[in-house]
């Protein structure tokens, strides 16, 4: 089993070890990487960016990394089908766009009414998530390594003001994941859509709303400018994206290589997380400021309690005759309820006696 959890300070001392003379003797790796995102589409496309340059520059040159965005592979959900196949030796995407393919690969994104951040990587490497999610891909011939969070992202812009669930049915929306589900459920018409052609979608009306991330990247997407209600999050308490390896090509390399690799992303993966924590706090003062006509809302408690009722009883249907995938979910709900009285103790009781 891969040691997933080694620390940067076992790659410095690999590192440290080989002399410039010896390293320029070893053979130079050539890989190649596909995302899922658009080369502008920052943070996300910026942490396999910034794990490549990681990567080679450890490695004094040893390990080069091509990033191609998906404007230039043309398969921005192809990822996990190209580095199966060897087309690429990584990709970064996010493993909830592979449930067609793979049931099981869903959890591993974010669940509704689930894990925040914190909590959800403590349960990846220190609660048996690294290890269920390489029971997962092992199928597929990948390794798959947590690849960068959203955080919380916000629920979603609506281009009217929802007060009952009845304003939700009929409703054309862009959401991914377990949560298109949920939606579909309370009816919705529920789709899909590449980053490239939501503004497009939103401002000609073939979706009534959608939603993205949060402030940080949904401002350079211009939503506001087009819908006034913002929505507070539910469904993507922790979104985490990946970083896919070919296993075959990961396994020629050297052991040193390997432990920078595996450094590289997780440090790159923390970067992403705090960089997109920052770009949301900038760019929410500047919308605020701006877009004064911008509400932000949160669903009522109809409406969300109904959400959680769809929730509960989807997670009992796709578990039925799918052992892997129910040993996953109760892994991550175990989990939560014991870290969430932490999170409660923590962050939750000291941001509801200091916030204004």
């Amino acid at each position: 089993m891969l040691k997933t959890t080694t620390k940067l300070l076992v790659a410095s001392a690999l590192i440290a070890g080989l002399s410039t003379a010896s390293m320029a003797k070893d053979k130079v790796y050539k890989w190649k990487l596909a995302t899922t995102w658009g080369s502008t589409l920052s943070p996300f496309f910026d942490a396999p960016t910034n794990m490549a340059k990681m990567v080679e520059e450890m490695s004094n040159g040893q390990l080069k990394i091509r990033v191609d965005a998906s404007n230039k592979h043309k398969a921005p959900f192809g990822v996990l089908d190209m580095v199966k196949g060897g087309q690429y030796d990584m990709g970064h995407s996010a493993s909830y766009y592979w449930k067609g393919k793979d049931i099981n690969t869903l959890p591993f994104s974010t669940m509704p009414f689930g894990m925040t951040t914190p909590e959800q990587y403590s349960w990846f490497y220190h609660g048996g998530g690294m290890q269920l999610m390489e029971k997962v891909y092992k199928k597929h011939k990948v390794l798959s390594f947590p690849g960068g969070s959203s955080g919380s992202q916000m629920g979603g812009w609506f281009r009217e003001e929802i007060k009952t669930l009845d304003d939700l049915k009929g409703l054309k929306m862009r959401i991914p994941g377990f949560a298109g589900e949920i939606m579909a459920k309370l009816g919705l018409t529920v789709t899909n859509i590449p980053s490239g052609e939501l503004y497009t979608s939103l401002e000609r009306g073939t979706v009534d709303a959608l939603e993205w991330v949060g402030p940080g990247m949904d401002i350079k997407m211009g939503f506001h400018k087009i819908a006034s209600n913002y929505y507070t999050g539910w469904h993507e308490p922790g979104l985490d994206l990946q970083f896919l390896v070919n296993e075959r090509k990961f396994k020629k390399l050297p052991k040193n290589l390997q432990q920078i690799l595996i450094t590289a992303m997780r440090v790159s993966a923390y970067d992403m997380y705090i960089q997109n924590y920052h770009m949301s706090s900038e760019a929410w003062a500047k919308m605020e400021k701006e877009y004064p006509n911008i509400q932000v809302k949160t669903f009522p408690k109809p409406v969300m309690d109904a959400m959680k009722e769809a929730n509960t009883e989807l997670r009992k249907e796709i578990v039925k005759g799918k052992p892997l995938l129910k040993e996953i979910l109760d892994s991550q709900e175990a989990y939560q309820k014991k870290v969430r009285k932490w999170t409660e103790m923590s962050d939750y009781l000291y941001l509801k006696d200091n916030l204004k």
